[in-house]
């Protein structure tokens, strides 16, 4: 059986070198863009796992050229291997909750970025900046225009505090019958005379604004909190 020996002369190592550090360092640069908007919506895959994801696609990519030119494989099989295993990180990513699917962008934005590394290790840097700036669009651009158009549903967090159980819990169930809405609660305790319970709607911003404004209006509730789901894309 043949078992393949790598043997780099210093020569090739240079030639290798020569473009190894700017292939690399774009690679970073852009997986660390993408990743500071990940990073600033608090999402798992932030700056150093963008960044991280980035650097190893391109290396791999490179070494899949140097390793061709030694006669041990095709470029396309390392290329293949590093698509499979970033679906494995991708389905990582993605969660399933009893009533919704959360992960979806993120898994998506890990698969992109793998691939603008990969060209960033194949020296595409024109590529790889385009499919950045698109990525980015993409996650702020377009999700900001959904979210203002209504075609977006957002999960929020109600939390509805007051000191009549029964009475609460009317008003509440009275509020989202009105906007055929089912009553999903989370959480519900009691602290001293208050009630408290929390549960989650998803809707759009217009839709989440006349809930809270009814919530609030009824005489039956104390106080009306809400706050957005963290998992939320």
């Amino acid at each position: 059986m043949f078992v393949p020996q790598f043997h780099f002369s210093q020569i090739d190592q240079e030639l290798l070198s020569t473009g190894t550090a700017a292939r690399l360092l774009t690679a970073c640069a852009l997986g660390g863009a993408v990743g500071l908007e990940r990073e600033w919506r608090h999402k798992a895959s932030g700056l150093r796992t963008n960044m991280l994801l980035c650097l190893g696609c391109a290396f791999f990519t490179l070494l899949s050229a140097a390793l061709v030119n030694d006669g041990y494989a095709d470029k396309s099989r390392v290329a293949s291997n590093i698509v499979q295993g970033i679906g494995f990180l991708g389905a990582g990513i993605i969660l399933h909750t009893r009533d919704r699917i959360v992960g979806l962008t993120s898994a998506a934005t890990v698969f992109v970025i793998a691939s603008i590394g990969m060209a960033c290790g194949a020296g595409l840097y024109l590529e790889a900046v385009l499919a950045t700036i698109i990525t980015l669009v993409a996650l702020a651009l377009v999700g900001y225009v959904e979210s203002r158009a209504g075609w977006k549903h957002i999960t929020m967090f109600y939390e509805v505090r007051g000191s009549d159980q029964a009475a609460m819990y009317i008003a509440v169930l009275s509020v989202l019958d009105r906007m055929s809405i089912r009553l999903n609660i989370v959480e519900r305790d009691t602290v001293g005379e208050m009630i408290r319970m929390t549960f989650a709607v998803a809707t759009n911003r217009r839709h989440h604004a006349l809930l809270l404004r009814e919530l609030q209006s009824t005489s039956a509730t104390d106080q009306v909190v809400v706050t957005r789901d963290p998992e939320e894309e």
